[in-house]
């Protein structure tokens, strides 16, 4: 019984902190609002405070909650079929090798358009994950495959640094906003470019969800239910690439989220089934990097914190905890 309360409450619990913090993101900032007047300026096309409420806040609100989606359903298809507790797009090195390429676009003023830039970002996506995945094999510890994640990243983080030195003052100073991961600054045209291809990849997760619980129990196993197993890693490893870069090209690396939202909701519903954790999955990392981006208005207010280092905070001690319950004994 209580299994089945929680199958049924838990979403509608999260849809609901969802639309809270959407209203408190509304609220905050200066000038600081009720959400009588939040409402009332979101409704009311004359409103007064139309504009900060509507072209400022509510885009940079619902991106958070897309983004974090996303950051979610790729952290949950690595995880599984890796069958590894603490993979993710930015210990496979998938944001970072993002990230270099943004960079480049960047400090370059290459002048791609903002639409194409997450499908460019996804090639570096693709190349930084291969060469993690390459070089961990048939590994499953999670301390090498966070050794080797580490190296790429770094890899990558020397290439930015120099993609920095070619830049102008005005150029550096929006990169490393971005390296930090943000969404100050965002708007409409973010939300409408990151959307589309987060629904997407979620939806192809939706699709891939009984291969990759298949997976989960072993190649073996999922090759004698009649899985293809090789397409189907490559298939989710491929998704989880793209929602990644997605998200990296408009919002940075944003990390941690995407290691944390499916642990939470697995401990939550009291289960691992890929098909029954993604849709909690998807709904926490939305609210995880809400919460996180209200913690970096508040934390130093008027000071803004870039949104990665709230998201840091939490992720790095909930890191360290998962390798150690899982590090395979000497």
């Amino acid at each position: 019984m209580i299994t089945i309360i929680k199958r049924v409450e838990l979403p509608g619990l999260a849809v609901a902190a969802l639309a809270v913090c959407v209203l408190a993101a509304l609220c905050l900032g200066e000038p600081r609002l009720r959400p009588a007047t939040a409402l009332a300026a979101l409704t009311d096309p004359a409103h007064p405070l139309r504009v900060p409420v509507w072209e400022v806040r509510l885009p940079r609100a619902l991106l958070g909650l897309v983004a974090g989606a996303g950051l979610a359903a790729a952290g949950l298809l690595l995880q599984d079929v890796l069958r590894n507790p603490i993979a993710g797009p930015e210990l496979l090195g998938v944001s970072s090798g993002a990230a270099v390429v943004v960079a480049t676009i960047v400090v370059l003023g290459l002048g791609v358009p903002l639409v194409v830039q997450p499908w460019a970002a996804l090639a570096g996506a693709v190349v930084a994950g291969a060469l993690v995945l390459l070089a961990i094999g048939r590994t499953r510890d999670p301390a090498h495959v966070a050794l080797v994640g580490a190296a790429v990243s770094a890899a990558c983080g020397g290439l930015v640094v120099a993609v920095v030195g070619l830049g102008t003052q005005g150029n550096v100073v929006v990169l490393f906003r971005y390296l930090l991961g943000s969404l100050a600054a965002r708007g409409w045209p973010h939300l409408e470019t990151v959307t589309p291809l987060v629904a997407a990849g979620v939806g192809a997760a939706w699709l891939l969800r009984r291969r990759v619980e298949a997976l989960t129990l072993g190649d073996d196993v999922a090759a004698g239910l009649g899985v293809p197993v090789t397409r189907t890693r490559v298939a989710a490893v491929g998704v989880a690439a793209l929602l990644a870069a997605a998200v990296a090209s408009v919002c940075g690396p944003v990390a941690f989220v995407a290691l944390l939202a499916p642990h939470l909701a697995r401990r939550l519903l009291g289960t691992v089934s890929t098909r029954r954790v993604l849709p909690l999955a998807v709904l926490l990392g939305g609210l995880l990097l809400a919460l996180a981006d209200l913690a970096s208005r508040l934390l130093l207010y008027p000071v803004e914190l870039p949104v990665g280092i709230a998201t840091t905070l939490v992720g790095v001690p909930a890191l360290v905890l998962l390798s150690r319950r899982t590090a395979v004994p000497a």
